[in-house]
């Protein structure tokens, strides 16, 4: 680390002792051990409490605060790590050794670099769409660049496929063609599979590469070429803004994106798990996992939270606005979650690094100080009550402000960093691969008689 960043060190690990100092050493006995298929559990409307499969990569407990990478807790991996060496971690189970990480960082520098895929990104009019479906779009014209998949002699290996209406056999069945479906593709060329680690890599490097771009062409400007000298979350703030962050901005930057790399079996990791699980290709699944990021009840709440704190505007406003807003039962932004009811981890970290960034910004100064405020008075009306705390978004929106990035692009900053952990979990998974297929419960009516179009009325 740089010696400039020190100090950031020293915030992370004291947020890890105060966040350490409120919770015990025992994990979720039910939620942490080998399952013996079929299982039985409490399912609720969407899958709410529904186990799909084991997994060694994340752990979230709720309860307790907790977030867990392959055994590492956030805290760690936030004061010491960085952004590289998670990806590595969550895709192969093990922190790298320095020989295994400078070949990790070499094939992400070549990876960094989607020429072609940039330059059908800007046959598009990119300025008029939604940075996310613009990302969304790259990522499919990635697919074009580094596979072979959409070619005319383009074959899956049929040794591998069952058949068509076989996904509908209940899951406790052992399926009636392969035991074991395999992620495998006939490619000409190794490097043109849309299998494999490599393919991994691709994403991880070449997404954050396409949503710098996205940034750069819907403000005015021609995408900035990745610097083979710069880390991955610089290189992310360079291509995103001109500039290059000084240390202290990279590091937080870094910092960031670790928190956001893995959550457990969210929307849209689920998203992507699903159209792997179908045994189509790691590029179409990233891509409905943004997609699934895309929806306002996943991803966006960061830039909803600036927006709030832009709105209220001055520290004396946040007590009368608190109160309209309980009032008028108006959601507050950046507070609560469907699986934190005690102090998001990634918010514990998030908060004093927002602090640091606000020191010499006159405005970031400002939102950080109503930010606090507004804080002060959401935990302390439903903090204990009703297990209402700040979660990850509510902070990092002012993280990602401080640095220069314009809100209209935190969700896909969100996207560039979650790759790490959708890839993963999709590789993971395909090593005992099974076609995910729930059921619906059926509701409608029976023995209807079919009438003629004469004979129908409006109902």
């Amino acid at each position: 680390m740089h010696k400039k960043t020190q100090e950031i060190t020293k915030l992370v690990l004291k947020a890890a002792q105060k966040a350490r100092a409120e919770t015990n050493a025992a994990p979720e006995p039910a939620l942490t051990k080998s399952i013996d298929w079929p299982t039985q559990c409490i399912v609720g409307p969407g899958l709410e409490g529904a186990i799909a499969c084991e997994s060694k990569i994340g752990y979230v407990n709720g309860t307790k605060g907790w977030l867990i990478y392959y055994g590492y807790d956030i805290f760690d991996l936030c004061a010491h790590s960085t952004y590289e060496e998670v990806s590595y971690l969550l895709l192969h189970g093990n922190l790298p050794t320095s020989s295994q990480l400078k070949a990790f960082n070499k094939e992400l520098r070549v990876c960094r670099k989607v020429p072609e895929t940039l330059r059908l990104l800007l046959n598009f009019p990119i300025e008029k769409m939604s940075p996310m479906a613009a990302l969304r779009l790259g990522v499919n014209l990635m697919r074009q660049e580094f596979t072979s998949i959409d070619q005319n002699d383009y074959e899956f290996n049929k040794t591998n496929v069952i058949s068509t209406d076989e996904d509908s056999i209940p899951m406790e069945t052992v399926p009636r063609g392969e035991k074991r479906a395999i992620y495998e593709f006939k490619v000409k060329e190794a490097s043109k599979s849309a299998a494999g680690y490599t393919a991994c890599y691709h994403l991880i490097a070449g997404v954050a590469s396409i949503a710098a771009a996205i940034a750069r062409i819907q403000q005015g400007h021609f995408p900035i070429e990745p610097e083979p000298t710069l880390s991955h979350a610089a290189n992310l703030i360079y291509m995103m803004t001109g500039k290059k962050p000084s240390p202290e901005e990279e590091r937080i930057m870094d910092i960031a994106l670790i928190l956001h790399a893995d959550h457990g079996m969210n929307a849209s990791t689920f998203a992507s798990m699903v159209v792997a699980s179908t045994l189509s290709d790691i590029y179409f699944s990233v891509g409905s996992g943004i997609a699934a990021l895309n929806g306002p009840l996943h991803g966006g709440a960061n830039e909803q939270v600036l927006y709030m704190l832009k709105e209220i505007g001055n520290v004396k406003n946040v007590k009368p606005w608190y109160k309209e807003a309980r009032k008028n039962k108006r959601k507050i932004m950046g507070f609560g979650h469907r699986v934190y009811k005690s102090y998001d981890p990634r918010s514990r970290i998030l908060r004093p690094l927002a602090e640091y960034l606000a020191k010499n910004n006159k405005e970031a100064l400002l939102l950080f100080k109503i930010s606090q405020d507004l804080e002060n008075e959401v935990v302390s009306t439903l903090g204990v009550k009703k297990g209402i705390f700040p979660n990850v978004d509510f902070y990092s929106g002012s993280v990602y402000n401080a640095l220069g990035i314009p809100p209209k692009f935190f969700t896909t900053l969100f996207a560039a960093s979650r790759v790490a952990g959708w890839t993963a979990r999709i590789m993971e998974y395909l090593k005992n691969n099974r076609i995910f297929r729930p059921r619906a419960m059926y509701i409608g009516p029976f023995n209807k008689k079919y009438t003629s179009i004469e004979q129908r009325v409006n109902k």
